[in-house]
């Protein structure tokens, strides 16, 4: 059920590639991915949706194997930090959802003066802390359960493709830490959008292969009960 639970997460989590089939009127390279979910986005609505959705499953798998490794790896510290970096990634996307932008700043210059002075809802600084508290917790995640998984001998397709996935996301992320510094100096954005959303895909796809390894996992010691007999 984890399994279940992480990949349809990851999927959902992928919403934002609706992109390319809706007029979204926002440049996929400039753009942040949350400003599709912005209040005054046509598809708003449908984006902070799938956010919330995406948040809750992978929170929800997230929590049931956290209970399972407290109980039965409780000491495997690698283990309960990666499960604990998936919570707060899935909480965080929750929250998000919850706190949407109300213009878009990067295709709007209008909405980023207004930023610039202050003069845009609380929420737009709600909304930064959770994006990062969410991001945060992703790193976490897959860096500390690739590890796990090299280091306690379980899920091999994890072990074999987690570190390559967990170098792209640490490039993705240095691309759009510093594209987004260079928009905030009042710069180019440098393609930030491009780099925020492989930076985002990297996550659904590890959380695929995570959820691939458990299923895998699962059934690997049944095939071997029946075996036995």
């Amino acid at each position: 059920m984890i399994a279940v639970l992480l990949a349809l997460g990851a999927l959902v989590y992928t919403a934002w590639l609706l992109e390319v089939v809706l007029p979204t009127g926002l440049d996929p390279v400039r753009t942040y991915v949350s400003e599709l979910a912005a209040e005054d986005q046509p598809f708003g609505g449908l984006f902070r949706a799938t956010d919330l959705t995406a948040g809750l499953l992978v929170l929800a798998g997230a929590l049931w194997a956290l209970r399972g490794a407290l109980r039965t790896a409780p000491r495997e510290p690698w283990t309960l930090i990666g499960w604990g970096g998936l919570v707060l990634f899935g909480a965080a996307t929750a929250v998000d959802s919850r706190l949407p932008l109300s213009c878009a700043p990067t295709a709007d210059p209008e909405c980023a003066a207004r930023e610039s002075a202050g003069l845009v809802p609380a929420a737009h600084t709600a909304h930064a802390v959770s994006s990062s508290a969410a991001m945060t917790g992703a790193i976490i995640g897959i860096i500390a359960l690739t590890v796990a998984a090299r280091r306690y001998g379980r899920l091999p397709l994890l072990a074999r493709t987690g570190p390559a996935l967990v170098a792209l996301e640490l490039i993705a992320t240095g691309w759009t830490l510093a594209s987004v510094a260079a928009f905030e100096a009042g710069g180019d954005t440098y393609a930030l959008g491009a780099g925020q959303r492989l930076q985002v895909l990297i996550v659904a796809v590890w959380l695929g292969v995570l959820a691939l390894s458990l299923a895998r996992e699962r059934r690997v010691p049944q095939s071997r009960k029946d075996g036995a007999r």
